[in-house]
């Protein structure tokens, strides 16, 4: 049983049966793998990584046989969107101990080193195609984490508590109600 494959499937959608990782290799060193069959630091090539791809791709671990980035699953990002493409790998993130209910579940946009995808508008495209939902979306340039959707306004009331004004009281509510589970106030 895999529950993280579940709530990606959920979250993100399905695996797209026209779209493959052809030669982009960018999960294999820009995310952190800690499972009991293997481990590796974020920001650090594989071990099995060559310069054609998996040097042991038959054989690779299950987290490598099971784990799909968000081009993979979600439409509505373009082709150009993918990882190797658009210097941004895009992801559902599980956070174990979450500093606010924002961090627990969440789709993490992380640009690339030499990435142009602010200057080219990537950025905004990929933001666009993931901010639809009541999933929160954080954007990483490398320097800092910045929280992308919900909107400011609406964030600030989901974690500190406070009485929402009129017009945001319905948004605040449904996130509140969606990520509970994380604990609003912390």
């Amino acid at each position: 049983m895999q529950p993280q494959a579940d709530v990606e499937t959920t979250l993100l959608g399905p695996i797209l049966p026209d779209r493959e990782c052809g030669d982009c290799t960018a999960c294999c060193t820009e995310l952190t793998v800690n499972t009991p069959e293997f481990a590796k630091p974020a920001g650090t090539p594989c071990i099995h990584l060559s310069d054609k791809g998996c040097g042991i791709h038959a054989i690779r671990p299950r987290i490598c046989r099971t784990w799909f980035c968000a081009w993979r699953r979600v439409a509505s990002l373009p082709d150009e969107a993918r990882p190797d493409r658009s210097g941004l790998l895009v992801s559902l993130n599980f956070v174990d101990r979450p500093q606010n209910c924002l961090e627990g579940v969440s789709i993490h946009v992380r640009m690339l080193t030499g990435s142009d995808a602010i200057a080219n508008g990537m950025a905004a495209t990929v933001l666009d195609g993931v901010c639809d939902q009541l999933v929160p979306v954080w954007f990483s340039d490398g320097s800092k984490k910045m929280l992308m959707h919900p909107d400011t306004d609406v964030a600030r009331f989901v974690l500190s508590g406070d009485a929402a004004p009129q017009d945001l009281q319905d948004e605040v509510a449904a996130w509140r109600e969606h990520y509970a589970v994380f604990g609003a106030n912390h």
